[in-house]
Order: structure tokens, then sequence, then C-alpha cells
């Protein structure tokens, strides 16, 4: 993230053209990744992304709370699998 542009797997998205009050539907938006709206209030913009993830994931990365983010840098996001547990011998 650097202010309203977001870059996400090497693609960046400038969202500083969205109007405050405005709402900009997932589909104008050429991206997979975007699963809503996305809406600027009170200067903040909100989104909901799509967060993949493997076959044995964990709970948090399955069921991710909310993320704000408040600065500009890498964002943190749960694993994307996790090593299955062995069977006790």
């Amino acid at each position: 993230v650097a202010g309203d542009v977001l870059t996400l797997n090497g693609e960046s998205l400038d969202l500083s053209g969205i109007p405050e009050g405005a709402t900009l539907p997932a589909q104008a938006v050429a991206s997979d990744w975007f699963d809503g709206s996305i809406t600027r209030a009170n200067g903040e913009l909100s989104l909901t992304l799509r967060l993949p993830h493997g076959p044995n994931a964990p709970h948090e990365t399955r069921f991710p709370a909310p993320i704000t983010v408040t600065e500009d840098g890498p964002v943190d996001l749960p694993p994307y699998d996790a090593e299955p547990e062995e069977a006790p011998e």
C-alpha cells in the first residue's frame, strides 16, 4: 500500500480517483481480487479482497479478521497454508 495505490501480486491499482462518498462496484475494477464494492468515507477507502489459501489453511486464514491499514508499506496477511499434522505413531 502506498497512499491510495494498492499493489496486489505485482499489479498496482490507483484508487485515488474515487471521490469522497462514492462507491465503485467491484465489476468496475479490472481485477479478480476484489469481492464487493470499494467505498470512500471520511477520506478512508473500504474494500474487501479475496484471500486465496491452501487445503490446510489455518482458521485465521479461512475466517480472517478485518485488517485496518494505517500506514504505507506491505500488509501482513494470514498464512497461505499450514503443514498438515502428522498422525501419531
